[in-house]
């Protein structure tokens, strides 16, 4: 839990608190900060202790001789090894006090935090290693780097004489080693993070400013050399421990869950009557499967063709469909924290690094299947797609690398939106400004081009736009949407309402124009388009305007929530799924795949990576606005049981 968190954190927590009758917290401070941060009303929190098993106390002497410590004064930490938990403060204060106390013995229990040892390996570890050997303290310490079970973690908590929290974080609200350790009636020294500040008062331990290895020392030598001062902080913490340990806390729940249950059923009569004539946007969405995006990936990027599901390497490869799919493969590892997306994802980011001729920030488009850049000219569209799949990223970046080079890239690109004249690559431009902001708010470049580039396509409605014809252009073609959600999310990141207002009435003219007769949608048709003055062609309807559509009216329900976006979402979401003008689906669910339209004789048969990208980011997309309270969804459960083959499409 944040207490400065910033305004989509805040949304997020906020529609959690709401879907909530009852709220636990296992400090009093985060009781605080739901309050005062979150605006939750004090009557629906309720204070719970951090459970923890019911230890025997003042058993030390008897369990120091498991550990061949019998004898010894013992310190203790223990849990998921990481640079936060200040280890090297630890170390060096115990280089000071072993002149003193030669026979001390520090024990450093816990294997390393699996994020650490995805990003860094065991370097963090191997500091402290050397660290141990650089102060002449491998005599005093232990490490045990594994996972223990709470049997054995209990008796080595009860084999010490003083555990140690020298953390660096000093918004840590809730650390469960130390409620254990406190549980134990072991006599504790930390840093004055929040949770040690609650659990360490009235004489129960001893608190040390971050990183004073001084403090720390004088600390841990008062203790050792005071016995019965350190037997009066364990008897103190011990005593706390009682009201901690799992047969009462597991009442208070019961006691919670009852009361809560009751204040559900109420709220839920309450809202059932606001809510009688409200849309809710409740759907059984199709499983997310990735098998066609990675069945048209090889080892240089995404291909751009298939012929009917089977990839086509005689159309090669385009910047375009790369910066889309780092698009989807983002959402998706945003959605799921599957470490199988990365390496997609890194194919399609390394295709645009290589997209710029001499490193610059411009960006190629065509790629032959032999590996040979095509166009003579600069694709306008390109350059703003890169920059919205770059941004994109950087707001969802898997890894620092990844993000340092997706920044490294958008911001030699930035000078590209000069030599850009095409509105709608304005747009894709504009909508990978919002992205990158959300992340970098004070690039004070980034805003001005944010600012320069919706004042241009303000300008260009301005000078085009009619009465009857309330377009920037004087041909409606492709992707277009994407123009007026770039108004309404360029308006909400300036905070200039005229150009959210301009967007949404021009999303609700796009929407209008592409409803047939009998209500569902019916796309403006690439053979001919929709010209001022002229009609709308009717064939070959893309899949890409879409999923323009549906974000476009995600944008609009963020700006306004009204439900009637919601409402558009679905039926344009309905539109790869039948209900269009053939009547049949363009989605073939065997292969995964999105067939490339809808022609004048049916459903075009071929596969395309625009084609099955933009299903893909429009089924994310209507996953991601879900209500709470949905359909099961299978990839959910395979998430949570690291089982996700439904997902990739693929065979464990």
């Amino acid at each position: 839990m944040l207490a400065e968190p910033n305004d989509n954190q805040r949304d997020v927590l906020r529609r959690v608190c709401d879907c909530s009758a009852t709220l636990v917290v296992m400090a009093e401070r985060a009781r605080a900060i739901l309050n005062d941060c979150y605006e939750v009303p004090q009557e629906r929190i309720r204070f719970i202790h951090h459970g923890v098993p019911d230890l025997p106390f003042g058993n030390t002497e008897t369990l120091k001789e498991r550990f061949g410590t019998t004898g010894k004064p013992a310190i203790l930490t223990f849990g998921l090894l990481s640079p936060s938990k200040g280890i090297e403060i630890m170390l060096d204060a115990l280089a000071q006090i072993v002149p003193d106390h030669p026979d001390v013995v520090f024990t450093v229990l816990g294997a390393t935090h699996p994020h650490v040892k995805r990003d860094s390996g065991e370097s963090y570890r191997l500091s402290l290693e050397s660290r141990v050997l650089e102060r002449g303290i491998q005599k005093n310490v232990i490490f045990h780097n594994r996972y223990v079970a709470e049997e054995d973690l209990c008796e080595y908590l009860a084999a010490a004489d003083i555990y140690v929290t020298p953390y660096h974080n000093k918004e840590q609200i809730v650390s469960g080693t130390l409620a254990y350790a406190v549980a134990g009636g072991t006599a504790v020294v930390s840093s004055p993070y929040w949770y040690a500040q609650e659990m360490l008062g009235d004489g129960r331990g001893r608190l040390v400013e971050f990183g004073d290895v001084d403090g720390f020392a004088d600390a841990l030598r008062a203790l050792l050399d005071n016995a019965d001062e350190r037997e009066r902080m364990q008897a103190a913490a011990y005593e706390l421990g009682r009201s901690m340990i799992w047969p009462r806390v597991a009442l208070q729940y019961h006691e919670t869950l009852t009361e809560a249950r009751a204040d559900a059923a109420e709220r839920a009569r309450v809202r059932a009557r606001e809510e009688k004539h409200q849309f809710r946007m409740r759907l059984s969405l199709p499983e997310v499967r990735l098998s066609i995006l990675l069945t048209m990936t090889d080892d240089v990027g995404i291909l751009q063709h298939c012929v009917y599901a089977t990839p086509d390497r005689r159309h090669g490869y385009t910047t375009d469909d790369n910066a889309r799919a780092v698009i989807v493969a983002s959402m998706a590892w945003a959605h799921f924290q599957d470490e199988r997306v990365l390496a997609p994802l890194q194919t399609y980011l390394a295709f645009l690094n290589h997209a710029r001729p001499g490193g610059g920030g411009r960006f190629r488009n065509f790629m032959s299947y032999d590996h040979c850049w095509l166009e003579t000219d600069w694709s306008d569209d390109c350059q703003g797609r890169a920059q919205w799949a770059l941004g994109y990223l950087i707001a969802h970046a898997p890894h620092k690398s990844m993000r340092l080079l997706a920044e490294d890239l958008f911001r030699l690109s930035l000078g590209n939106f000069e030599s850009i004249a095409s509105p709608r690559a304005w747009a894709f431009a504009i909508l990978g400004l919002y992205y990158y902001l959300r992340e970098v708010p004070d690039d004070r470049a980034a805003h001005a081009a944010l600012k320069t580039l919706a004042k241009r396509l303000k300008t260009a409605f301005q000078e085009s736009e009619t009465a009857d014809w309330p377009w920037c252009e004087d041909v409606v073609t492709y992707d277009n949407a994407r123009v007026p959600q770039a108004l309404i999310l360029a308006g909400l990141a300036l905070d200039d309402e005229s150009l959210t207002q301009r967007g949404l009435r021009v999303l609700t003219w796009l929407l209008k124009v592409q409803t047939a007769d009998e209500g569902h949608l019916s796309v403006i048709g690439t053979d001919g388009w929709l010209r001022r003055g002229g009609g709308r062609a009717r064939y070959d309807q893309q899949p890409l305007e879409a999923a323009a559509l549906i974000e476009a009216c995600k944008a609009a329900h963020r700006a306004t929530v009204e439900e009637e976006w919601l409402i558009e979402m679905r039926r344009c979401f309905a539109w790869y799924l039948g209900q269009n003008d053939a009547g049949v689906s363009l989605i073939e669910f065997k292969s995964h795949g999105c067939h490339d339209g809808l022609t004048r004789g049916g459903v075009n048969q071929n596969f395309g990576a625009e084609s099955c990208v933009s299903w893909l980011l429009s089924l994310l997309t209507m996953h991601e606005m879900q209500p709470g309270e949905a359909p099961d969804r299978s990839w959910e459960s395979a998430v949570a049981n690291g089982e996700l083959g439904p997902l990739l499409g693929v065979q464990e």
